[in-house]
């Protein structure tokens, strides 16, 4: 039957790599739990091996491991004469805002509250709509005199 050899807490190489060896004749299938759940390889998570002889050696690898990827990881290594499994714990980053508890409980992050007053967002938007239109009305006379007016000659030559 298999017989796991060693199991290592994550390591970060070039990803984060959680290494094993697994021993068994005949070559055992290899599947992992998260947290007692299975596990489905993906692009942040797979696992990459190589037999050689009985020995299956490798990793399960996590590409940019967050908070959610903490917890435990068991191998589960079954060949046709049984099967054998051993946990480790993964910790990869601490949660972003925990929260604190005992008698009062508050969450640490802050969430601020928008308190607006209908009348005054009102009147602030009127006077950036009025203000944006006097902008426009002021651009449209300008351009009609520089074109009425700057066609002329100053020396009332004509060319």
């Amino acid at each position: 039957p298999p017989r796991i050899l060693t199991l290592e807490e994550p390591v970060l190489h070039m990803d984060h790599c959680i290494a094993f060896a697994v021993h068994g004749n005949p070559a055992p299938t290899l599947h992992w739990l998260h947290n007692g759940q299975v596990l489905r390889e993906t692009e942040i998570i797979r696992m990459e091996f190589y037999q050689q002889g009985e020995v299956s050696e490798g990793c399960l690898l996590f590409n940019k491991p967050t908070h959610y990827n903490n917890g435990n990881y068991t191998i589960v290594a079954t060949n046709q004469l049984g099967s054998a499994n051993q946990t480790i714990k993964g910790h990869f980053l601490e949660k972003p805002f925990p929260e604190v508890s005992g008698l009062f409980s508050f969450p640490m992050q802050y969430t601020p509250k928008l308190c607006v007053d209908s009348k005054a967002f009102s009147l602030q938007v009127s006077i950036a709509v009025g203000l944006a239109a006097f902008a426009c009305v002021l651009l449209v006379v300008l351009f009609i005199m520089i074109n009425k007016y700057g066609r002329r000659s100053k020396f009332g030559m004509k060319g």
